[in-house]
């Protein structure tokens, strides 16, 4: 089985199918905003989880932490850890995870980030927990995406790549709570 990184544009509305056709691998800071999208997103209508993704996929932070502040769910909180991880503000970062709890999306999570770190090998041995953990664990994967971007551990694009994983599954997330397809 392989590891599926970004959205298939297709397997959304068409509204939003159209603001997912540009492959993106989040990077571990905030990038740069798409400002080529700016004023599409800013038209589109959608939940608020739906949107708080749409925004942090084009890498515009401040609107995607202005929407994530104000859903009051775990997909909110997911979005907003998500946000914070990538500012980054790692320890506001794990505040947020605390607050998700244990979310639907974390044991598929869980199975793909396995997967690609078996891609990987060798590990860094503060990267092994992605093949030995039995469930999620958000606050290792913040601390290893910190130690990837600071350059002292070796998985950047591994890490990127789970973020990837991790932004498409709590976006599907988001738009079946959200009833919309």
């Amino acid at each position: 089985m392989s590891v599926e990184l970004f959205p298939r544009p297709s397997d959304y509305p068409e509204e939003i199918g159209k603001l997912l056709t540009e492959q993106r691998l989040p990077p571990l800071g905030p990038g740069r905003p798409n400002e080529a999208i700016r004023s599409r997103l800013e038209k589109a209508k959608a939940a608020p989880a739906v949107l708080a993704g749409l925004w942090l996929y084009h890498d515009f932070l401040d609107e995607a932490h202005s929407l994530a502040q104000g859903i009051p769910t775990p997909t909110g909180s997911f979005w907003h850890g998500i946000m914070h991880r990538r500012e980054p503000d790692y320890g506001n970062a794990k505040y947020w995870f605390r607050r998700v709890g244990r979310h639907p999306i974390f044991d598929a999570l869980q199975e793909a980030a396995a997967e690609l770190a078996r891609e990987e090998q060798p590990l860094h041995p503060s990267a092994r927990f992605l093949v030995e953990q039995s469930a999620w664990e958000p606050f290792r994967f913040v601390d290893l995406c910190q130690a990837s971007a600071d350059g002292s551990v070796p998985h950047e694009m591994l890490c990127r790549k789970i973020q990837a994983v991790e932004w498409r599954l709590l976006f599907d997330h988001a738009l079946n709570e959200a009833a919309l397809r």
